[in-house]
């Protein structure tokens, strides 16, 4: 699919997002580009804006610098061009970013800063000859896995708290987008609907429509907290 037929296709939202979402650069950024990767932006812009991470899941967050850690860890020991995956360790950054951030706007700042060195420790460790060859594999074939129980999680945890706090609506939107367009990617490499990367882009994609959905509905809860 070539740009203009890109734009044709999305030209029924392009309108309403750049009316209440974003200006036009970030648009084609994302949606012209396909630049999905970076779909957390918006997300830290929220959470430094209102100096809050309430509603986000740690763990959900973890699990996502885990599916991030696999891929970033192989190109380091590859020795990959830094060009080639560069859009991998931005994502990987903004995943610690928001760690480090939901322990700060909690009050564990020390906790914050233990969680980054450690983390520094563990990628030390897996781009070492300690670690056994079949590690990283293994870390990359769980990947998808550990970005549907992420999103499993935080649709949990919006359940139970009746909101979704910080959550931004923009950037479940993109990661929705981003999951489609993973689902024709991976059928456009094996011709099979039921292939197991297929089925489980699919599983991410339903899980990010429900977090999606969740934004939607829960927000006059969000709105109600803020006027109590």
């Amino acid at each position: 699919m070539d740009t203009s037929e890109l734009e044709e296709l999305l030209s029924p939202t392009k309108e309403f997002l750049l009316t209440y979402f974003l200006p036009e650069k970030c648009y084609n950024y994302f949606f012209v580009d396909l630049n999905f990767l970076h779909a957390q932006l918006p997300q830290l812009w929220k959470v430094l804006r209102a100096r809050s991470a309430s509603g986000i899941s740690w763990w959900s967050v973890l699990l996502q610098v885990y599916a991030i850690t696999g891929p970033v860890v192989y190109c380091i020991t590859n020795n990959v061009p830094l060009e080639a995956w560069s859009e991998r360790l931005f994502m990987f950054m903004q995943g610690l970013a928001m760690g480090f951030l939901i322990q700060h706007y909690s009050g564990n700042t020390l906790k914050g800063i233990v969680f980054l060195l450690a983390y520094g420790g563990v990628m030390l460790l897996l781009t070492s000859p300690l670690v056994p060859e079949q590690v990283i594999p293994a870390m990359q074939a769980s990947s998808m896995l550990a970005v549907v129980a992420s999103r499993v999680i935080q649709a949990g945890t919006n359940y139970y708290h009746g909101n979704t706090g910080q959550l931004s609506a923009l950037s479940v939107f993109l990661v929705f987008t981003g999951s489609l367009a993973l689902i024709f990617t991976s059928i456009q490499e094996t011709g099979d609907w039921s292939s197991v990367s297929t089925v489980t882009h699919v599983v991410a994609a339903c899980l990010s429509c429900l977090l999606l959905t969740q934004v939607v509905c829960y927000r006059n809860n969000r709105t109600k907290d803020k006027t109590e």
